[in-house]
């Protein structure tokens, strides 16, 4: 080796110790020295908070009902617990990753798992390969029961059954990869998650991934009625609601077959544009329908269809600052709400269709609504790793967008619990409730989390979390008496406290027992 002097000589460094020697990295600051030591021992994690929502997952029962009866079925003792699998399925999608192999980043934090109580956090292969064990139909029985365990006893209260579906670009290989509806990557190979959710609560209800040219409401159908005809008469939705993909002649047949209300949107046909141009020649037709727009109705009976139906009309002057549009019907499908005619006067249009009896101002406001579908969707593709954990097989897809779709629902209660009178999506509620850095240290017999937050609301994080750490360590000492399934829908009851308007649920068909009212 030369004799030159390193930079870093040059600067003062010279005079410390061989750090070979110390076992520990010095090196000087601008004003400080400091040193560096590794500690391969201790039990730290980055989302300390994590004990917050694992005292929840223990109180509800969660994680204890998604081992029982699962299709895994492992016999070998050398095999992972399922209760390991599925913790480290939910600690990987709740730290927001997207692939298998990101599970390797969590196979150091032992406080996620000790809180969790998992033996360990097992690697991204056995995950990977536990979803390849069991039947198509035993997965989707087992994820069924899990699903409505949660969402149930919301069910008992008046609500909006969303429909839409989103594309899901793929990039490999995939079984269902098909060139079908893509308007973000025309021509890219693609999946479909046709999903069904609680208007307003953003609740899932299911999601079924179909291959890519299976982009229409017809394909979703089957799903959307035996999850209807599975439900009680009483946990039926107030009201489906829907794009133009669903107002067909034969989802309308099946939901009037069913008594089941429904609010669709209409093509605009020639036919139904030729009502437009006659409304308009009727300036009394019109009323206010709220925002800014103006209805009316009429009963049409368009081609294929059994029998004249309601039609609400809702127009609204263009925007001055865009153009005027032509809109074919082959296109309409790319265009999230408004329509504009060839000719005629210079309003945007939307044309639904329903056999409910509200007003005009009422239906408007109702599809109006709609428009936080694509909030859904947009927050559970690019923060819950919808968008990612692809396999070549359709099977592990569709495993994976349910197991997703559900811990997005156990996180959506325990972010309510927070903050009631809102949702909070994952990029602001992840850094919130679930990441501060926390230490595991063991004294006697006592296990004790040091947490420390970087956040700048830090001291109304912990007095948010703390609160509902209370309230749950009072719901368990005072709702020692009742059941799981009770429990859960007093934790329902605090979380859609608003929503309920102050009521307190009841567990859907699980006899009589009195639910305790514990305001959170």
């Amino acid at each position: 080796m030369n004799d030159t002097v390193t930079p870093t000589e040059k600067h003062g460094t010279e005079n410390l110790p061989d750090q070979a020697a110390v076992g520990r990295l010095l090196f000087r600051g601008v004003d400080e020295r400091f040193e560096v030591q590794w500690d391969p021992a201790a039990k730290v994690t980055p989302t300390g908070s994590l004990v917050f929502f694992a005292q929840y997952v223990q109180t509800g029962g969660l994680l204890d009902r998604l081992c029982q009866g699962s299709p895994l079925a492992y016999s070998s003792p050398n095999a992972p617990q399922e209760r390991e699998v599925f913790g480290t399925t939910l600690l990987s999608v709740l730290n927001g990753q997207t692939r298998y192999a990101h599970i390797n980043a969590l196979r150091g934090d032992r406080v996620g798992a000790e809180v969790l109580s998992l033996t360990r956090i097992v690697s991204e292969d056995s995950v990977r390969r536990a979803f390849k064990r069991g039947t198509p139909e035993a997965w989707d029985a087992w994820l069924t029961v899990q699903e409505r365990a949660v969402y149930e006893p919301l069910l008992a209260e008046p609500y909006v059954l969303d429909i839409d579906n989103t594309v899901k670009p793929l990039y490999g290989h995939q079984e269902g990869a098909e060139r079908g509806y893509n308007p973000q990557k025309p021509g890219r190979p693609s999946h479909n998650y046709h999903t069904y959710f609680i208007g307003s609560l953003r609740v899932v209800l299911g999601v079924e991934v179909l291959p890519g040219k299976q982009h229409g409401g017809k394909h979703s159908r089957p799903g959307l009625w035996r999850l209807i005809d599975g439900l009680p008469l009483h946990c039926r939705p107030r009201l489906i609601r829907g794009d133009v993909s669903y107002g067909s002649e034969e989802g309308m047949t099946e939901a009037e077959a069913r008594c089941q209300p429904y609010l669709f949107k209409l093509r605009q046909t020639t036919k139904v544009q030729t009502q437009i141009r006659h409304l308009e020649l009727d300036q009394e037709a019109w009323t206010d329908a709220g925002d800014g727009w103006q209805g009316a109705e009429r009963e049409l009976k368009l081609m294929g269809w059994s029998r004249g139906r309601r039609c609400v009309f809702l127009r609204r002057p263009a925007q001055k600052t865009s153009a005027r549009k032509t809109l074919p019907a082959s296109t309409q499908n790319q265009f999230a709400f408004v329509e504009r005619l060839d000719s005629g006067p210079d309003y945007e249009y939307v044309v639904l269709v329903t056999n409910e009896s509200l007003p005009i101002v009422g239906l408007a406001q109702l599809y109006r609504d709609r428009a936080d579908c694509e909030n859904v969707f947009d927050e559970i593709k690019n923060q819950w790793g919808w968008a990612g954990f692809v396999t070549r097989d359709l099977k592990r897809c569709r495993i994976l967008a349910r197991l997703i779709a559900l811990f997005y629902n156990w996180w959506n209660v325990f972010t309510r619990l927070a903050q009631p009178d809102r949702h909070l999506e994952a990029v602001t509620s992840r850094p919130l409730l679930l990441q501060a850095v926390g230490r595991l240290v063991t004294t006697g017999r006592r296990k004790i989390i040091r947490l420390t937050s970087t956040h700048a609301l830090a001291d109304r994080i912990r007095l948010t979390l703390n609160r509902i750490g209370q309230f749950l360590n009072r719901l368990a000492r005072t709702a020692e008496q009742l059941n799981v399934e009770a429990v859960w829908a007093i934790i329902l009851s605090a979380a859609f406290v608003q929503w309920l308007r102050g009521k307190v649920l009841r567990p859907v068909m699980h006899g009589d027992q009195v639910l305790l009212h514990l305001p959170i």
